[in-house]
């Protein structure tokens, strides 16, 4: 199948397969797991932080960093688009107790500076304490630009807020930008980095932060069913996506935009390439396309996408550039 809906379709290279075979493993709950352990550490002092600890996922280590950060009746502000308030199942209001106040998202993905300090609650216990304001990049595939990182780190600094960044795809962020992810972690107390999207691990994320943060989340991830053994087959994965995988994004980027030329050049589908920013873009179908039966029609074809009135595209390691001409020509045909 030739799969558009989404980048964590991405299957584990040969190498990734071969390290987990062969992986050194122990129980990681007691602490014995050499992999992980190693990936953790390496993965600290790589981007900037005290510590770092493996997770079975990126909305576990969201929910682990927004727990960790906040007590019950506690408020985090985010974006509306925001992936821990929207798509992860209300995990900070429902096991955390954990108010989230979503924000607009502007146009570029980032949120108002004035929006965010008009948002922060008193100190009054009429309110939930605001403690924390959680960014993501990419959003919606744009990468926020650095100036307005350093802009949201000072302004949280100033109004004793923490600031924790849902880095899902941070190396698509870094990548477009010709930066070390480093660059970018550097402005966050906390950070999530998910490996088995582009990056091609089949599990696992990273939460990021210092000694008394992630210790707190260890126990949360514990109390969570999170506490995996020997899952130092999973690290040895996303140890080679770290090491191997993030430049390669680079082609995965060149790909979104061909794919964004070719489908704008057809008359049911509108894309704006300025917003063609990494490995995601947006088209607007137009009125009187039957995109779920297009869907359908592709399917057989063995091509997958998401239908909807606007249809999220997605490029990835196993999508190389005769699989966007396979798919535009069925289209073409179809339509």
């Amino acid at each position: 199948m030739i799969d558009f809906r989404s980048d964590t379709v991405t299957q584990p290279t040969a190498a990734m397969r071969r390290a987990m075979a062969d992986a050194q493993v122990g129980d990681d709950v007691y602490g014995d797991d050499p992999s992980v352990n190693r990936l953790e550490a390496m993965t600290a002092e790589r981007y900037g932080f005290d510590s770092a600890l493996f997770t079975s996922s990126g909305t576990q280590a969201n929910l682990l960093a927004l727990m960790s950060h906040c007590e019950r009746g506690d408020e985090y502000l985010c974006g509306q688009q925001a992936h821990n308030y929207k798509f992860e199942g209300g995990g900070a209001a429902v096991l955390g107790s954990i108010q989230p106040q979503p924000l607009t998202n502007q146009a570029d993905g980032s949120i108002l500076l004035a929006d965010i300090e008009a948002a922060i609650k008193p100190d009054d216990f009429h309110f939930a304490r605001t403690r924390l304001l959680s960014l993501e990049n990419t959003i919606g595939g744009k990468v926020l630009p650095q100036s307005y990182l350093a802009e949201a780190q000072a302004l949280a600094f100033n109004k004793r807020l923490k600031i924790h960044l849902d880095g899902a795809r941070i190396a698509n962020a870094a990548v477009a930008q010709n930066l070390d992810i480093a660059d970018i972690t550097q402005y966050f107390d906390s950070v999530s980095i998910c490996l088995s999207k582009g990056l091609c691990a089949p599990v696992g994320s990273l939460l990021l932060g210092d000694e008394r943060l992630i210790n707190k989340a260890r126990r949360w991830r514990k109390m969570l069913g999170g506490g995996m053994r020997q899952a130092g087959i999973l690290a040895v994965a996303g140890e080679i996506a770290l090491n191997e995988q993030v430049s390669r994004l680079a082609v995965d980027h060149e790909n979104a935009r061909y794919l964004a030329e070719q489908l704008s050049s057809l008359d049911e589908f509108e894309v704006d390439l300025g917003e063609v920013q990494t490995n995601m873009l947006f088209a607007r179908v137009a009125e009187g396309v039957a995109i779920d039966k297009l869907a359908e029609s592709l399917k057989a074809s063995g091509i997958l996408i998401s239908p909807g009135k606007t249809l999220r595209l997605v490029t990835h390691a196993d999508i190389g550039r005769e699989d966007i001409d396979l798919f535009i020509d069925k289209l073409k045909a179809l339509l």
